[in-house]
């Protein structure tokens, strides 16, 4: 989850990691090569005695687990393991963190994950479980919880993303052209119920069916534009509570293996909500997402990734709730429109692209980093057309958290028009 001017305490974190039991994949044997300038003699039978981790050097895959036994403990060192990919096999990942933003103020914030896999064939995907609990300054809370599961064999594909938040926020009015001038300070609460089961029809290619809830209470217009501009909000449609309801009817193309860090392949989703009162919807309107993303190895013949991103969003009608319309950072894991405060543009449609690059630092595969480039666009309330474009753009570096899983800490660094700037933190790849 993106936060500007974080810092990371990672004092808690390596106290819990460094029990963490030695373990390793075939994903980390076969595509790294072990550590030639430190060979073994022949004639050893240990061959999982521990060795001090090398932070920046050498071939051997090291990561932050690795670094914190190393620093802490007697006989900690580099985790290994011959045992291979095999269902039950897990790799948590814990981040305690504070920081400060400009929607928060003071945080404190508690994020989890969990990557497991549930088959033994080497083309059986990883699942991730995302768990985070955010207290702020400002008495704001964020509860999510998401998850991600495969059954064996790829045959199902269950997903969800829970949450609980109370979260005072401004809101800039609808579309691209607004200014910070437009802010208004909202309130509400807000509850998300989100589960979609998807089924096998072909390798890669599965159909799901689920079903959205999300419910505001306590809704309240807070502050007013300070530059005397119309509310949008209220102009829109403000009321007090809101439910929106229905079924989801789901096509998706999964061809990644890793959904934390994604090697080349293609991801396509195509989601249809209808929201129908005889669910208990207070309104009937109809949605339509698409999310598009390709990732390549750039050269060919590297690690290095160029990744491509299309998230758009399409309402069919104008009773969609005002805090449902698609805006900056919309998306499931809050991670679109690197460069803008979350919520900075909003509108009835989206259109939204991004490209990253993402490079390796140093050999053992510790460090990386990454270039990237965004754009997004909302349609105006008055024409309701594609007027502007907001782009982003920025760098970033990667440290890894847990090499077995492929996880990183991502800390970037994002610019948009008008002066809008910050750092923004993620547990895993933006996309």
């Amino acid at each position: 989850m993106p936060f500007f001017n974080r810092i990371f305490l990672l004092a808690g974190f390596f106290f819990s990691a460094l029990a963490a039991k030695p373990q390793d994949t075939p994903e980390s044997r076969d595509d790294h090569p072990v550590d030639t300038t430190h060979p073994r003699p022949h004639n050893t039978t240990d061959t999982t005695a521990p060795h001090r981790a090398h932070w920046f050097t050498g071939r051997e895959q090291v990561d932050l687990i690795d670094i914190g036994r190393s620093l802490f403990l007697r006989n900690g060192g580099v985790r290994k393991d011959s045992s291979g990919k095999k269902a039950g096999k897990y790799y948590p990942a814990v981040l305690p963190s504070a920081e400060y933003t400009l929607e928060t103020g003071l945080a404190f914030d508690l994020t989890g994950s969990l990557a497991f896999y549930t088959g033994d064939r080497s083309d059986d995907n990883i699942s991730n479980i995302y768990l985070a609990s955010v207290f702020t300054q400002k008495n704001q809370i964020l509860m999510p919880l998401q998850g991600n599961v495969w059954t064996k064999g790829n045959k199902y594909n269950i997903v969800t993303d829970w949450r609980f938040e109370i979260f005072p926020q401004d809101t800039y009015g609808l579309g691209t052209l607004t200014t910070t001038a437009d802010a208004d300070a909202i309130d509400f609460n807000y509850f998300r119920f989100y589960s979609t089961v998807y089924k096998t029809v072909a390798k890669d290619f599965y159909l799901g069916l689920g079903y959205d809830v999300d419910y505001f209470y306590n809704v309240a217009d807070v502050t007013p534009p300070s530059n005397g501009a119309p509310d949008a909000f209220k102009q829109y449609g403000l009321t007090p509570k809101s439910t929106s309801s229905g079924p989801t009817f789901n096509i998706l193309f999964d061809g990644r293996r890793n959904e934390i860090n994604p090697e080349p392949g293609y991801y396509a989703s195509l989601i249809f909500r209808p929201n129908f009162t005889f669910f208990g919807s207070d309104a009937n309107w109809q949605s339509l997402q698409f999310d598009g993303r390709h990732y390549l190895h750039f050269p060919a013949s590297s690690h290095n990734t160029l990744a491509f991103w299309t998230y758009d969003v399409f309402n069919f009608n104008s009773k969609t709730p005002y805090l449902l319309l698609p805006s900056t950072e919309s998306d499931t894991y809050a991670n679109m429109g690197r460069g803008y405060i979350g919520g900075r543009f909003r509108g009835k449609d989206m259109v939204y692209l991004e490209s990253e690059y993402r490079y390796g630092i140093t050999s053992n595969g510790f460090l990386g980093g990454v270039v990237f480039v965004n754009a997004q666009s909302y349609t105006e309330p008055v024409t309701n057309r594609f007027e502007a474009i907001a782009p982003g753009w920025g760098a970033g570096i990667r440290i890894k958290l847990n090499k077995f899983a492929h996880t990183n800490i991502a800390l970037d660094y994002g610019f948009g028009l008008h002066g809008s700037q910050g750092i923004f933190a993620n547990l895993g790849e933006v996309f």
